[in-house]
């Protein structure tokens, strides 16, 4: 079996572990731009700066994995069904 197939057959055997991955990811990445700019845009380089924005990551870290897990079904699902 090559990667590929490999790969292929991971992705399609295990969907909820894969939605749950990706948002997880997802929520790393989204959450950590966009509190890096808001707090950079408000507060500036200030000596406090990593602290106050490592918490404000956090925070916004476990508001959105739940609401990624929970809305981003109902949300595909509408989608789906707008561009059916």
């Amino acid at each position: 079996m090559s990667h590929q197939q490999l790969l292929e057959e991971l992705y399609y055997k295990y969907p909820v572990k894969r939605k749950i991955a990706f948002a997880l990811l997802m929520g790393i990445v989204t959450t950590g731009i966009i509190s890096f700019t808001l707090i950079a845009i408000n507060l500036g380089f200030s000596g406090s700066f990593v602290a106050t924005w490592l918490r404000s990551w956090a925070t916004a870290y476990v508001i959105v994995i739940p609401i990624i897990l929970l809305v981003s079904p109902r949300l595909q699902a509408q989608v789906d069904r707008v561009l059916s």
